[in-house]
């Protein structure tokens, strides 16, 4: 009977051991499985953070592999300022890209829910004589950044002002005058409202290879906030782009930029930049242009088509269509 009582008294300690064991276990696991679930949930953190970054960054074709470290942590070297913004020669280190990033001052743009629609617009722009928007990054304190391409040619300013043979061979005279009317042809005509450039001038037509132009900064008003878009438009007039129409920045239209493209033709006849005042003629055109396989007619057609383009009354400067069609007689 002793024995008894001895089994069942082991029996009975046993059971209390195991089940003493067991909780023990039960909380351990607990324990071990709610700190796995704070180390998932920090990593989970890490990576809605990270995506919330990636969400910053707005990419377009050609930029689909953008990331905002990438831009953020690019060495880069100032190419250009202007009173709303830096532009930055960047080498994107993790694809080896070199490209062009445009920093908005914040004070100078709008806010970032006013400007969406036109940053998808742009985006969404392709054709071989335009600059395409590849990339567009937001920051946290309203600062916005615009990826583009970059153009180891530089600009239609600096290749006019340099002077060299080529800048008066007549055939690239006509190559860059074609190909800066077909992108605008194409911002005004091909989607269902004109896209106005709205400062359309030769420091903002990049060159690439053979000369082949590329129109950059169209719209880029849209971003920017009344103050300083009007900035800008007093800025074109001391350069000697201002139609004589255009007061204040909602006076921007296709006409504008069409006066604006027939300033650029006579740039490229004359050699002189708009600022440089002198008295376009006949001779003073044909002196400068190395005629090539052209003739003088040829020559003089292009310089009566820049004057139309830079009629007084907007009314009668010529659309893209008739200036494109106009190029192209030239050329046959």
């Amino acid at each position: 009977m002793e024995d008894r009582y001895k089994i069942m008294l082991i029996l009975s300690l046993s059971s209390s051991v195991a089940l003493f064991i067991a909780v023990i276990m039960i909380c351990i696991c607990r324990r071990t499985r709610h700190s796995r679930n704070e180390s998932w949930d920090e990593d989970s953190s890490f990576e809605v953070a990270e995506m919330e970054m990636k969400e910053e960054m707005i990419r377009f074709e050609g930029g689909e592999d953008l990331t905002c470290f990438d831009v953020l942590d690019a060495p880069g070297e100032v190419i250009g300022k202007s009173s709303f913004g830096t532009l930055y020669r960047a080498n994107l280190v993790r694809s080896n890209t070199v490209v062009v990033l445009r920093f908005l001052r914040p004070a100078c743009t709008r806010k970032v829910q006013d400007v969406m629609h036109v940053v998808q617009l742009l985006g969404a722009v392709r054709h071989p004589n335009l600059v395409p928007l590849c990339g567009f990054y937001v920051g946290s304190r309203g600062e916005k950044l615009l990826v583009h391409p970059f153009y180891r040619r530089g600009n239609l300013a600096e290749f006019i002002r340099d002077g060299n043979v080529e800048s008066r061979n007549w055939n690239v005279i006509y190559r860059i005058s074609t190909g800066i009317a077909r992108g605008l042809n194409h911002l005004h005509t091909s989607l269902q409202k004109p896209i106005i450039h709205g400062n359309l001038k030769s420091k903002n037509i990049l060159l690439g290879r053979n000369q082949t132009p590329f129109v950059s900064d169209f719209a880029l008003f849209l971003l920017l906030n009344p103050s300083t878009t009007q900035e800008m438009i007093q800025d074109a007039a001391v350069e000697g782009y201002k139609p004589p129409e255009l007061i204040k920045a909602t006076d921007t239209s296709v006409e504008t930029d069409i006066f604006n493209f027939g300033v650029i033709l006579l740039e490229l006849l004359m050699g002189k930049e708009p600022n440089e005042k002198q008295n376009a003629n006949h001779n003073t055109i044909l002196n400068h242009c190395i005629l090539g396989s052209a003739d003088e007619d040829d020559v003089l057609k292009l310089y009566h088509l820049a004057i139309a383009c830079c009629s007084p009354l907007p009314s009668f400067r010529p659309d893209t269509k008739h200036i494109c069609e106009k190029l192209q007689e030239i050329g046959s």
